[in-house]
């Protein structure tokens, strides 16, 4: 069996030598290279040409992000980041994630030992994903993706009385931020369940926020669900829909973890199901794994109207596939028309009531 071959790069011997041991330790994966620094590890780069990268974000002599612009620019491959768990860490991630990179780990703040140790499962688990993803050149800062701008809805009962649900994991940053580009000021409210950790999910929706036409939050606990709002699950709680009268409201739950995730897209897809049925459309994006692959055949079944990203345009094709093969999908779509089809089917909806 063929190896994953891994390219570590960080400036911190000690961070060298952890990750090189944990992923040394699993049986289908090695480290070919460890760089203490960008330049260093061009070199390596090239003559070893590795499956994988893990880098570091903050490093001398050339920092991480500019390294990881270059590198998607010129020789786009699987890069895992690993960052600090503090807010300028988070956005320097969520840069990364803009950039191509695939996925991140994230360093603790204390005992780095033990605390990178007990991320030994995660960090292999995230390497694998990454050697089987499709990373992509990335367009330059001048360059920036723009949305659609598509036709807003022009039907108020049916922005009150719809929702969007929306799952994704890995890849799923740059992902929803596509999708949300697309929306209109009078769209459904949108719940977002996006595995993140909880440092980031609050900088997430900020950068989300300053960039689409709605208006994007983290999401608290009981306050009412708007049209022209998206909110995205904190990390480390589960999102969920609830009603209140007339009102669609949001939950917060710091329950089980479930598909060894919390927040879960089950969890969040199975409240839609139970409280918005045929109310609700489903939406799932890219990322490893089945979390929401059930909880969008419960919504399916209850009325729901479902669209899954296709393979091509997936970073990783693991959840789309898994709620495709559940049977709990209506269309499947690339990335940019899965908001266009989400509206179109809304105006379907909002034709059909003015006619009737």
């Amino acid at each position: 069996m063929k190896k994953i071959t891994v390219i570590v790069i960080d400036d911190s011997a000690l961070i060298r030598k952890l990750l090189t041991e944990i992923i040394n330790n699993e049986p289908d994966m090695q480290v070919i290279g460890a760089a203490p620094d960008p330049l260093v590890a061009r070199e390596m780069i090239r003559s070893m040409n590795p499956d994988v990268l893990t880098l570091d974000v903050e490093m001398p002599k050339m920092d991480g992000l500019d390294f990881l612009e270059r590198l998607m620019r010129l020789r786009p491959m699987p890069v895992v980041m690993v960052s600090s768990l503090t807010e300028k860490g988070s956005d320097a991630t969520l840069r990364a994630l803009e950039l191509g990179a695939v996925d991140y780990v994230s360093k603790p703040k204390l005992d780095i030992v033990h605390g990178i140790q007990e991320y030994a499962a995660e960090i292999a688990d995230k390497i694998r994903t990454a050697a089987a993803s499709r990373p992509r050149a990335r367009p330059t800062a001048a360059t920036p993706r723009v949305g659609h701008n598509l036709a807003a809805l022009g039907n108020r009962s049916i922005s009150t009385e719809k929702l969007i649900i929306v799952g994704a994991s890995t890849g799923g940053t740059e992902a929803i931020k596509e999708f949300l580009l697309d929306m209109p000021p009078d769209c459904p409210g949108i719940l977002i369940t996006q595995h993140m950790p909880e440092a980031f999910t609050k900088s997430f929706a900020a950068r989300l926020n300053g960039l689409c036409r709605i208006s994007v939050k983290e999401a608290e606990h009981g306050e009412r669900v708007l049209p022209g709002h998206a909110y995205v699950a904190p990390g480390n709680w589960h999102l969920l829909l609830r009603r209140s009268g007339a009102n669609y409201m949001t939950q917060l739950s710091d329950g089980e973890l479930v598909n060894r995730h919390r927040p879960s897209v089950d969890v969040l897809f199975r409240s839609a199901a139970e409280h918005a049925g045929k109310n609700a459309v489903g939406v799932i994006l890219t990322g490893m794994g089945k979390d929401g692959a059930l909880g969008m055949l419960e919504m399916k079944r209850s009325g729901a109207y479902n669209f899954a990203q296709d393979e091509a345009s997936c970073v990783v094709f693991g959840m789309p596939k898994e709620a495709i093969a559940a049977g709990g999908t209506d269309e499947v779509l690339p990335l940019r028309d899965i908001a266009p089809g989400v509206l179109r089917h809304l105006h379907a909806l909002g034709s059909r009531a003015i006619r009737v």
